[in-house]
């Protein structure tokens, strides 16, 4: 159940990331076609950040050490454009144009995930 919720909350916040970055976009000519492509590319998005991230904090920990951690901003836009690129190999209709357009959709997710999680617990028994 907690990996459905999480799922849930990345796909809203990419959603919430598309109305608000310039260069995020999802598309589609229904409306649930929008919803299954997010749910899709948070899927992708996770899997990514679940894959690749750890790799990369152990062979960078030098690069996140010497920029006090703003070093972990440029990793997160490289993994949401690395999702772009997993997208349209899958032909989602889910792009990112450029890396500030992926760095500044990244931050939004990151914020939007936190808040919605400390509002929704992942299991029942959390409250």
């Amino acid at each position: 159940m907690g990996f459905l919720i999480r799922l849930a909350i990345t796909a809203v916040a990419l959603w919430i990331a598309t109305l608000l970055v310039p260069g995020v976009e999802v598309g589609g000519r229904h409306a649930g076609s929008t919803i299954g492509t997010l749910v899709v590319v948070a899927l992708v998005f996770g899997v990514v950040n679940a894959v690749l991230k750890p790799v990369i904090k152990v062979v960078g920990c030098v690069f996140y050490l010497l920029t006090l951690g703003l070093f972990a901003l440029v990793v997160n836009a490289l993994l949401f454009l690395l999702t772009d690129w997993v997208a349209r190999q899958l032909d989602l209709p889910f792009r990112v144009d450029g890396f500030w357009a992926a760095f500044w959709g990244a931050i939004v997710v990151a914020l939007v995930s936190w808040l919605i999680s400390v509002a929704v617990p992942d299991r029942v028994g959390d409250r």
